[in-house]
């Protein structure tokens, strides 16, 4: 997927998350992460992407970013409101420095992603040692996947026709190539593939039945990861010790200056 087609496919993202089922699988990951990014401490977080949800709501760090492709409106198409993104941004080119961020956060950016190996090789490094990094994305191993296949013979798609989705454990090998270490691990919204309200809350009875049931096949899955660095060991929790420097924007161009020299 060139970038081209990657910003096209993030632009579907976007107007399906305007539908009943975008507006569930919102719900659903907005209530996880507040519950995964609460306990989460330091200094500086990120999200990068996916505007419609506030991944860092319930997290107390002092200085916390929304960064994207590209500015976006101020409300949704339903009204709804959007945060303003404070950092634009090329995903395979963070522009934040290396070991400055304490979590980051990204929702539905691989799948949608022109080089999503990259992506997470850009995470690892603007991460500190113990740094976090939490993962949504769409299961292919659920109905909604399935759907997603057959789709390609019917022409009927479900949900955004060029996102190449990846399974939970692929996308784990990926992390620990990178000496990401999964931690948590979360599958949710269990319905069908509905496209209106009416069915999903005729469905919803499947989300206590699946997560029971056949956990391992929600629509969407979510994944925590710590960054870990070999030899080195932490005295005490990691975020009660401030660095000298908050992060700061490097310019590919001095990014690849250092890399060079180092």
């Amino acid at each position: 997927m060139d970038s081209a087609a990657s910003e096209k496919s993030i632009i579907a993202l976007d107007g399906w998350l305007q539908t009943p089922p975008g507006a569930y699988v919102r719900a659903w990951e907005q209530a996880r992460l507040d519950e995964l990014t609460a306990d989460i401490f330091g200094f500086n977080a990120v999200q990068i992407g996916l505007p419609q949800i506030d991944a860092l709501a319930a997290n107390r760090m002092p200085r916390k970013w929304l960064a994207d492709t590209r500015p976006r409106p101020l409300r949704m198409a339903d009204g709804s409101e959007l945060r303003q993104v404070a950092v634009t941004l090329d995903y395979a080119e963070l522009p934040f420095a290396s070991q400055s961020l304490d979590l980051v956060v990204l929702p539905h950016v691989l799948e949608f992603a022109a080089e999503p190996h990259q992506v997470l090789r850009e995470v690892e490094r603007v991460l500190r040692p113990e740094g976090q990094l939490i993962i949504c994305g769409f299961n292919p191993a659920s109905l909604w996947g399935l759907r997603q296949v057959t789709a390609r013979i019917t022409g009927n798609h479900f949900l955004p026709r060029d996102g190449e989705f990846i399974s939970m454990l692929r996308l784990k090998d990926w992390l620990k190539l990178l000496n990401l270490g999964a931690t948590q691990s979360h599958f949710g919204c269990y319905a069908p593939a509905c496209r209106t309200e009416k069915w999903l809350q005729r469905y919803a009875f499947m989300d206590k039945v699946g997560s029971r049931s056949w956990p391992y096949l929600g629509a969407v899955y979510m994944v925590q990861a710590v960054k870990r660095v070999k030899g080195m060991h932490l005295i005490g929790p990691a975020w009660t010790k401030k660095t000298a420097t908050a992060p700061a924007g490097v310019p590919a161009t001095n990014k690849r200056r250092e890399q060079q020299d180092g």
